[in-house]
């Protein structure tokens, strides 16, 4: 059993003793914590409540639910919903905060309370660490009889979310209707499944091949949307003859394609493709994490923008976006960050923006892709005794590439001309994670195992 509580929220396997997995005690304790710090710095008893498809969903939500409503707090519930959805509900609800129920792509044992502000941000690192206090604390003052919370059901969410994405200037309707496209989905059996066909209902997608759109929880694989993960929907794709395959995660933050040949786009250019779409048409700034590639700076200062690089978590992009008024940005994981529409990762207005952006091109999405500057990220790791002052390590990898460019704003990231690595230590795991991006993979990896062997010198050093 696991229990990781974080800045932005809380996750666990679902069971297991109090304190050592998201057992109920776990869920109302937090969930107590989180309503205090929102009462105690909004003033105001309202909370969004969303949730994704997986199983222990209802139950979760139901302790959510009670624990918000002892505190007095007025609970307006979404029901199945995305990370999204409920992220700009928040302030059109002129909520205090907003919590959804949803482990992202960890597999079905796993949930979690994601935590948001009043603008539907998610929390900041200084705001977490509130809540956690309060939670270990745990001095909560629930309500009187007469000063219960009450519960409002609402579903119209899916419709206004749709809505909105419909009326964002970039977003074509007529165009995507003209390009006919024929379009297979995986929305591994969560709430994508109910969002994503309505989406593209609205969109004038009229041929849509469904996999998995069955909101019961059940994953059909692993729920990570990564190519080996993902090697049924690229065959419906073929099968089908479809234009393309789109692919979201539990929760709709996450999105990436698969190309009519049945290849995958990658999660990394699903950022590009829709940053260059957005570029050409509203010139400005980006940014992506520092584990993101390369290609998103090289688009965009083709365009004449400026590219910046934030520490990796969702958080931390949008505090850079705002601070260098970026038109786009998110991560490379599939994470679209569109201000227009609001400052969260959103696979909805992602898939909308790219659907204008393909029938625009005119031409496959293969060649689409083909377009971009071709990079490819190698993704390594090392496992460290608990006892290990990863901090120094790091300070000695930095000293031995003095010479060459690097950040220090999130473990240490070196750059050689049009390759990097990047080394950040694990907020949960005794591990360094190394990742590397080259021009092709045989350079990525050798980038790597050259860093690899580094480290493990300098621990024999040691």
């Amino acid at each position: 059993m696991t229990l990781i509580k974080s800045i932005s929220g809380i996750r666990g396997t679902i069971g297991g003793i109090a304190g050592s997995g998201l057992t109920p005690i776990d869920v109302v304790k937090f969930t107590a914590a989180y309503g205090s710090w929102v009462i105690n710095t909004t003033q105001i008893k309202k909370i969004v409540l969303g949730r994704d498809a997986r199983i222990s969903g209802e139950m979760v939500n139901n302790l959510v639910i009670g624990t918000l409503q002892g505190l007095g707090i007025e609970v307006i519930d979404l029901g199945l919903s995305t990370t999204p959805t409920v992220e700009i509900a928040v302030p059109l609800e002129q909520a205090g905060g907003g919590i959804i129920l949803t482990a992202s792509h960890n597999p079905k044992q796993w949930n979690a309370l994601k935590l948001l502000n009043q603008n539907g941000e998610f929390i900041s690192d200084a705001e977490g660490k509130a809540v956690l206090e309060l939670a270990e604390a745990a001095e909560f003052e629930f309500a009187t009889v007469n000063n219960l919370g009450k519960v409002i059901k609402d579903d119209s969410y899916l419709q206004k979310h749709v809505d909105m994405i419909l009326a964002l200037p970039l977003v074509d309707v007529e165009a995507i209707k003209a390009a006919k496209f024929k379009i297979a989905i995986d929305c591994v059996n969560s709430t994508g499944g109910i969002f994503v066909p309505a989406l593209l209902k609205a969109l004038g997608v009229k041929t849509v091949y469904p996999l998995f759109c069955t909101p019961d929880g059940e994953f059909p694989h692993n729920p990570e949307p990564l190519p080996e993960n993902l090697q049924q929907i690229a065959k419906e794709v073929q099968d089908k003859q479809a234009d393309l395959g789109i692919v979201v995660d539990p929760d709709v933050d996450r999105l990436c394609f698969i190309c009519e040949d049945g290849s995958m786009f990658g999660e990394e250019y699903t950022l590009v493709a829709v940053a260059d779409y957005v570029l050409k048409n509203t010139p400005g700034n980006t940014v992506s994490n520092l584990s993101s590639t390369r290609a998103l700076r090289d688009v965009t200062e083709k365009s004449g923008g400026k590219y910046n690089a934030s520490a990796v978590g969702e958080v931390n992009v949008v505090n850079k976006m705002k601070e260098t008024n970026a038109i786009i940005g998110g991560e490379g994981n599939g994470g679209i960050i569109y201000p227009e529409s609001h400052y969260g990762r959103d696979a909805l207005v992602g898939i909308a923006l790219f659907l204008t952006h393909l029938a625009k091109f005119g031409k496959s999405i293969s060649l689409l892709r083909s377009s971009y500057p071709n990079y490819h990220i190698s993704k390594n790791k090392i496992t460290l005794t608990d006892e290990m002052d990863i901090d120094a390590l790091l300070l000695k990898v930095q000293d031995k590439y003095k010479a060459h460019q690097h950040s220090t704003i999130d473990g240490l990231k070196i750059e050689f001309d049009n390759e990097w690595v990047h080394l950040r230590r694990s907020n949960t795991e005794p591990i360094i994670r190394i990742y590397s991006e080259a021009h092709n993979e045989t350079i990525a990896e050798n980038l790597a195992s050259k860093i690899i062997a580094d480290i493990k010198e300098i621990l024999k050093l040691n």
